[in-house]
């Protein structure tokens, strides 16, 4: 690529992006509809049944008929990919991770239609589907360099002070065997492919299962990996499989971690599940989050709008990281919600296939009904709905999960500041002072982001006593979210994370590892 594309940058690219973009849109339009089988042991592997995926934008529109894996795949994904766990292991460092980058490249090569692709699955804009591509390219160096520059974690200790012996000491670490790899709609991308990435990098071997409405991406990451080189068995994917198959993947004897992303009910099912074996297995578990922002008396209000209504609605506000609730200081309440109402108004809602559109669809039609469900309870215990609250369904919306950005302003016990909705819905709220705000921050089981909009020593406060593990400061592109690998390691505290560690960080790799003492007296 000619540019450099994150989420911090992508806000005016240029216009060679929106032509090709539009070429391979174009292009991956006229191929819709084709089957796509398993990917078991470097194989296609054909499936009893098959299921019809619609497009969220237009559900008469057919991406293709997908492959339906049973509980007897997971057995034979988790044997191809146990078969093929010593030699992956055994693979010379060097020539793991040119596989690796060889994949990124390929990736890279991709991204423009792919990122069609994952526009048409998901509903996200062009700039998000993009995004969400070429992430993925930068997992697979971010954790080949990473191991690389960290020696592959085998480390040299010194040796025994023992007279008349040579006693050496080693610190290794070794991967687990076969990897889980669960995910979400919302990136089947990225969340998929970091996660893959970095068990694979570290010598695991990996069997995927992605969600139900969202297949095509990981049927498009088995394609890259399989022609950038990677052994047969190394990397398998079941599809968007059902809740039993996953149940069946994380259950299964010979799996020997999880990497899960999804809701906090699913993920510490899947702890407890990996803890009540003969032995502990470990988790890596990202569980979503209530992500609010600190708007001070001393806030720039037009950086804090922006910051804010990109956080909130970006992908239909269906990113565990997207802002879902704003304390606002009484002080510039009137302005900051009166600005921020007529940011939301003039968000283009549409097809986000289209350059001009910023909001497309919700991704499901469980998502749909969820939000035509809480209309009722937006008004309740005080609710003033400011912006949005509706249902679209004229036109070319009908055809689709369409809803409109909703924004609204309410008592700090509404019910809705509390629960995770992952729809765009944002709640607002006035606070006398910053302590409070700080109060209903940390007030929440989750801890993913949080942003402020402040001064020097405002900031300084914040980052001292806010309860998240991703902060972000005076930030016009995303309040709370915006995360890249290289630049802001991603990882919740509390009830949104188990390890304490963060995606992409120094720390995330040995997580896919175990460590080995070994002495040897020569």
């Amino acid at each position: 690529m000619a540019f450099s594309l994150t989420y911090s940058t992508m806000f005016n690219p240029p216009a060679e992006m929106h032509d090709r973009f539009e070429a391979a849109a174009a292009k991956v339009r006229a191929g819709l509809g084709a089957r796509h089988d398993l990917f078991i042991g470097g194989k296609d592997v054909k499936a009893a049944s098959y299921a019809r995926v619609t497009s969220p934008i237009d559900t008469s529109l057919v991406l293709g008929e997908f492959a339906e894996a049973t509980v007897a795949d997971v057995d034979t994904a988790v044997a191809a990919a146990k078969a093929a766990a010593a030699r992956w292991r055994k693979t010379p460092v060097a020539d793991r991770l040119a596989i690796m980058r060889r994949a990124a490249d390929i990736i890279e090569e991709r991204v423009y239609e792919m990122a069609a692709a994952v526009a048409l699955e998901v509903g996200k804009n062009r700039m998000e589907a993009l995004g969400e591509v070429q992430e993925t390219a930068d997992f697979f160096r971010h954790y080949a360099d990473d191991f690389e520059a960290n020696g592959g974690f085998d480390r040299k200790l010194p040796n025994d002070p023992l007279d008349g012996w040579v006693s050496t000491n080693r610190s290794v670490m070794k991967p687990h065997g076969v990897w889980a790899v669960i995910v979400p709609f919302n990136f089947p991308f990225a969340l998929a492919g970091g996660p893959i990435a970095a068990a694979l990098v570290t010598g695991n071997t990996v069997v995927h299962k992605g969600a139900p409405s969202t297949p095509w991406s990981g049927w498009m990451l088995a394609d890259c990996l399989r022609d950038a080189g990677l052994p047969a068995g190394v990397f398998n994917d079941l599809g968007g499989g059902s809740d039993e198959v996953g149940k069946a993947l994380v259950g299964h004897k010979d799996v020997g971690g999880v990497t899960f992303t999804g809701s906090h009910e699913v993920g510490m099912a899947i702890q407890r599940q990996m803890l009540a074996g003969k032995f502990p297995k470990p988790v890596i578990a990202e569980m979503g989050g209530k992500n609010a922002c600190m708007v001070t008396k001393h806030a720039d209000l037009e950086r804090a709008v922006l910051g804010c209504s990109r956080s909130a609605f970006g992908l239909s506000g269906q990113k565990c990281s997207a802002l879902s609730r704003i304390y606002v200081d009484q002080v510039v309440a009137d302005d900051f919600i009166a600005r921020l109402t007529k940011q939301v108004e003039s968000l283009v809602v549409g097809n986000p296939l289209e350059k001009p559109v910023y909001m497309g669809p919700v991704a499901t039609k469980e998502a749909y009904e969820r939000y035509k469900a809480l209309l009722a309870e937006l008004a309740a215990s005080g609710g003033k709905i400011l912006a949005g609250g509706k249902l679209l369904t004229e036109g070319d919306f009908a055809r689709g999960f369409f809803v409109a950005p909703t924004l609204v302003e309410a008592p700090a016990d509404h019910p809705l500041f509390a629960r995770e909705l992952f729809l765009p819905i944002l709640m607002v709220a006035r606070v006398a002072s910053n302590e409070e705000s700080m109060s209903h921050i940390n007030n929440t089981p989750l801890g993913l982001t949080a942003g402020v909009f402040g001064n020097a020593a405002e900031v300084d406060w914040f980052l001292d006593h806010v309860e998240a593990g991703v902060t972000y400061v005076n930030r016009p592109q995303g309040a709370t979210t915006g995360a890249w690998p290289g630049y802001q390691p991603f990882g919740g505290w509390k009830g949104s994370g188990n390890t304490g560690c963060a995606i992409a960080s120094f720390y995330y790799l040995p997580r896919y590892m175990r460590e080995q003492s070994q002495t040897v007296v020569e």
